[in-house]
């Protein structure tokens, strides 16, 4: 008995690992890939980015030895050569606006933008869930058209939008939050990790923790508010067809409550579709950083990605591209590996 319930188990885990080292292996190729492409396109585009660097009497050999410190004198295959040898050594070159090691700078600045996505994912799945539970309930009354209108409002008004209006709202018209930045400057804080919030809740410096949750209160709205509405349209309509199944409407015959009913049988099997739409919104929801960022002054990777475009800084904004691709990889990864784990038929398959 034991060892019949043991081999379907261990052939369970042995094709999870499989899949795993699968997409290990798509990951890799993919990251190569965008490494690829990112190096040319960068050096086909029009523009110097040594010429921005020198200044107006700058002569023909100082202009040769930067390029040469920064190794654009070579062809273009050798210096993609050189930089993949590099970055499998560790070594991401250095920034030319910034003049520091360009991984210095990505480990940096990525936990700031870790936690605002993470706090917007939060929000997102909290407000968009309890809203969708709420409008399932209210299906049939004469206010769930209006739920739907409001969603839809909130569908169709993209994340800067929700940027500037909540500028508007909160630091203009009512000025209850900072504008910019990610701490009180004139605060005493001294941290030993870069994960600001997480880090001040966990010594109980609540002070702190609250000072800088009101920093990124405006940036999470503004990257929280659409995909609510998304996780909102896409959860209710898979309550919607749950509640019509066979199991739901014998519990229904067995006196069982609506709320019951949703929240007991109909969202344990409307979870799995949503998670995967989610996961694929939630890449979006990083893209969506690099904006507001910038309006909120946040320093995030978002934000430096801006100013590495401006500054056609070439080692930076490959090493940007790089993180963002391996975000991208690793969210769709984690993603798949949950909606498995959720739906028993998928486990079993």
């Amino acid at each position: 008995m034991a060892s019949g319930f043991t081999r379907p188990l261990s052939s369970f885990y042995h094709g999870m690992s499989l899949g795993i080292a699968h997409r290990l292996a798509m990951a890799a190729i993919t990251l190569i890939g965008v490494a690829a492409i990112i190096f040319v396109l960068l050096r086909v585009v029009p523009g110097d980015p040594i010429a921005m660097m020198i200044s107006p009497g700058a002569s023909p050999a100082d202009i040769a030895a930067l390029r040469a410190h920064y190794g654009l004198d070579a062809s273009l295959p050798a210096q993609f050569v050189v930089w993949a040898r590099d970055l499998l050594r560790g070594d991401f070159g250095v920034s030319i606006s910034l003049h520091r090691d360009v991984l210095e700078l990505l480990l940096e600045r990525l936990p700031a933008t870790l936690e605002l996505a993470f706090a917007a994912l939060a929000f997102a799945v909290a407000v968009g869930g309890g809203v969708a539970v709420v409008a399932t309930l209210l299906d049939g009354l004469a206010i769930a058209p209006m739920v739907d209108a409001i969603n839809g409002l909130f569908l169709a008004v993209p994340d800067f939008i929700w940027a500037f209006a909540l500028v508007l709202l909160f630091g203009v018209f009512a000025p209850v939050l900072p504008l910019s930045g990610r701490i009180d400057p004139a605060l005493d804080a001294h941290f030993s990790t870069p994960f600001y919030l997480a880090e001040s809740l966990l010594t109980l410096r609540f002070s702190i923790f609250i000072d800088v949750a009101r920093h990124m209160a405006m940036p999470t709205l503004a990257l929280g508010l659409p995909l609510a509405a998304v996780i909102t349209r896409v959860l209710k309509e898979s309550l919607r067809e749950a509640m019509v199944q066979d199991y739901v409407l014998l519990a229904r015959l067995k006196g069982m409550s609506k709320l019951r009913l949703v929240l007991q049988e109909a969202l344990r099997n409307a979870v799995a579709p949503t998670l995967a739409l989610t996961g694929v919104q939630f890449t979006f929801l990083i893209g969506g950083t690099v904006i507001v960022e910038r309006i909120f002054a946040y320093p995030g990777i978002g934000n430096m990605a801006v100013d590495a475009v401006i500054n056609r800084d070439l080692p930076l904004i490959q090493g940007l591209t790089l993180v963002f691709g391996a975000l991208f990889i690793v969210v769709n990864m984690v993603v798949d590996l949950l909606v498995v784990a959720t739906n028993p038929r998928l486990r079993h398959a």
